[in-house]
């Protein structure tokens, strides 16, 4: 019995160049999930870009979202392991963005199983604002712009995008707090601009991957990655594959490079692992 469990970052790894997950790769992915096998997604979006994204792809296990700060049942459409950030920790996140000049968004989890995104600048930056219109008429979100975020315990994500420089900055001013966890990386179209997720302590994708690992009682972890924040879950994986247009120092960490985003390359790789593991 195969009991390895596949998990692939979404954005420029399993998605391709137009950020969706192509006919081939849902075709190959939902006829293996058939066949028995394990497969998931570990992403920072949402599931209310994950459920559109996957709407043609069967998968079982649950998806870590928000990098880890919660796992998103597709089958049932709610959340568990959800980690939410300590009050006094919301306030000096507030306080460093605003000295270098970020205006987040903030994620606050509602009872009606809900994500509130609110962001009280003013006005948008033009990524904030590509960022936003993205997503404005997606189910499972709703946006609260130019509003005071609320002082609640139920705040699950803090994310900033902008400048790297001013990104990288908050990061490091950030990085002594120990109730936060913090995510920062470049953007995979515009190395100008980065983004920064904050998150409760323990939040990574490889506390997710660990934690997924025993709830399905998988003996073996596949990961695929090719962005910065992929390197936590790589250390932890049994097998760690990064596709050839990942950054270098995601290459030089993986255990395998193989195609590139575009070419269906991650379910290509699953599809022959898992006939191999099969025999």
């Amino acid at each position: 019995m195969n009991t390895t469990l596949y998990i692939s970052d979404m954005d420029g790894t399993l998605l391709g160049a137009d950020s969706k997950v192509s006919y081939v790769t849902a075709s190959i992915i939902t006829d293996l999930t058939r066949r028995g096998a394990m497969i998931t997604v570990a992403t920072a979006r949402t599931p209310a870009t994950v459920v559109p994204l996957l709407a043609d792809t069967l998968t079982t296990p649950p998806a870590i979202v928000m990098t880890g700060a919660a796992l998103w049942h597709r089958d049932v459409c709610r959340y568990s392991s959800v980690h939410f950030i300590p009050g006094e920790a919301r306030r000096v996140i507030a306080e460093v963005c605003h000295s270098c000049g970020l205006h987040p968004f903030v994620y606050v989890m509602e009872h009606d199983n809900m994500l509130t995104v609110y962001h009280d600048g003013k006005s948008l930056s033009q990524v904030e604002d590509e960022f936003y219109r993205a997503r404005a008429n997606l189910s499972l979100k709703r946006f609260a712009l130019k509003t005071a975020i609320p002082d609640t315990s139920s705040s699950v994500l803090i994310y900033a995008m902008g400048h790297h420089e001013a990104i990288f900055e908050a990061a490091t001013k950030l990085r002594c707090c120990e109730s936060l966890s913090l995510s920062y990386y470049y953007d995979i179209f515009d190395r100008s601009v980065a983004h920064l997720e904050i998150f409760a302590a323990g939040v990574s994708k490889a506390s997710a991957v660990l934690e997924l690992k025993k709830q399905m009682g998988a003996e073996r972890v596949v990961v695929f990655g090719d962005n910065l924040n992929d390197l936590p879950m790589m250390q932890v994986a049994d097998c760690s594959v990064a596709v050839s247009n990942a950054f270098d120092e995601v290459k030089s960490a993986a255990d395998i490079v193989i195609g590139p985003n575009t070419d269906d390359s991650v379910a290509r790789f699953i599809a022959s692992d898992f006939e191999s593991q099969a025999k």
